[in-house]
């Protein structure tokens, strides 16, 4: 998995069109203030027996400790398959990310996901110290 962090001061997206024929969903346009924003990949390696649970405990970690960092509790998810070469299937990847999710909101974040399929055209303003742009790849 490769995760792409920003502490953002606002992320603006909008559906442009669809990227994956089984994708579902109406035109969205959103805009969030002072969020985490997660451009997220998976990756074949994470779908293999065992991985699954570690890779997602370690993304929830990474996480959590740089939304605190800001005292930041808007997460905004957004699959974005062009950080690595190869690509998870699409079930898995969109199955991570509600499980992803689902446990930031058991921690008490507001999380968003940008649409599972789609691409979007987006505007992001980021804070300029180093923590505000953050590469971990798991």
């Amino acid at each position: 998995m490769k995760l792409l962090c920003f502490q953002a001061k606002r992320f603006w997206w909008k559906t442009h069109s669809q990227g994956l024929s089984t994708a579902q969903g109406i035109p969205v346009e959103e805009e969030v203030r002072e969020s985490l924003v997660v451009f997220f990949h998976a990756e074949p390696a994470d779908e293999e027996a065992g991985r699954r649970g570690s890779v997602l405990r370690q993304a929830l970690k990474h996480i959590k400790w740089l939304a605190n960092k800001r005292r930041l509790r808007n997460v905004v998810l957004h699959s974005f398959a062009h950080l690595g070469a190869r690509d998870a299937t699409p079930a898995f990847a969109q199955a991570m990310l509600a499980e992803l999710a689902e446990r930031l909101r058991g921690a008490d974040f507001e999380v968003r996901l940008t649409p599972f399929g789609f691409f979007c055209e987006w505007d992001l303003s980021v804070y300029g110290d180093s923590l505000a742009k953050v590469w971990k790849e798991i």
